[in-house]
């Protein structure tokens, strides 16, 4: 019956402080070499294992001058109250804000490290485009040219075509123009042939009736 008695009053107990187990306040050891964990509230009771300076504790109950807390790897035991804080100790503080620090660091350095790849990559892609700019430029203005060429093209296409035209009109008129000598100068030739050949006709004509005429006066 004792015995039973006793693991009542044990489960009962264990009840009671599960509430305050869950919900733990948690302190920090102060800055000391290290802290003894000892199995019960007394410097006469026996080391459990030291506790470095800066741990975290979870303080399972509080009494004046001892404490029973529980470590990270679950192993409980007293510790004195004035080697407890509720905040972080400032070597733990200088270690959090040295891990900061370092990450601050290394985002930095990515940082630097992205800004200068996106300058470099702006500086490209400004000297690209400037190239282009210089490279369209100069399109616009050959095309300009080209189109200024092409219309000038046109222009003289037109103008020859119609010297062309103009000059076949011109050929054609002066062959029918030289036909038209050709036939008068022919025509002219002729007259002048038949003029001569009727001189010719005449004077033999004369001269024969003159002979004729001479030759009868002798007769007589």
């Amino acid at each position: 019956m004792k015995i039973q008695h006793k693991r009542i009053m044990i489960i009962a107990i264990f009840v009671i402080c599960l509430p305050a187990m869950s919900y733990a306040e948690k302190m920090y050891v102060t800055d000391v070499l290290n802290l003894t964990l000892r199995s019960g509230p007394s410097t006469e009771n026996k080391i459990l294992v030291m506790v470095k300076s800066g741990r975290q504790v979870d303080i399972l109950e509080r009494g004046e001058e001892w404490s029973l807390v529980k470590l990270a790897n679950e192993k409980e035991g007293y510790v004195l109250n004035r080697y407890l804080q509720p905040n972080p100790t400032g070597r733990i503080r200088l270690e959090q804000l040295q891990i900061t620090y370092d990450t601050i660091k290394q985002q930095e350095a990515t940082l630097l490290e992205e800004n200068t790849r996106f300058k470099n990559e702006n500086e490209k892609l400004t000297a690209a485009i400037q190239s282009n700019e210089k490279m369209l430029k100069k399109l616009n203005g050959d095309y300009k040219k080209l189109k200024a060429d092409s219309a000038e093209f046109l222009n003289l296409k037109s103008k020859h075509k119609q010297i062309s035209g103009k000059l076949d009109a011109q050929t054609q008129r002066a062959d029918a123009l030289d036909a038209e000598l050709s036939r008068i100068e022919k025509n002219q030739y002729f007259k002048w042939f038949l003029a001569g050949s009727g001189v010719l006709l005449v004077g033999f004509v004369v001269g024969f009736a003159s002979k004729r005429g001479r030759r009868r006066s002798s007769l007589l």
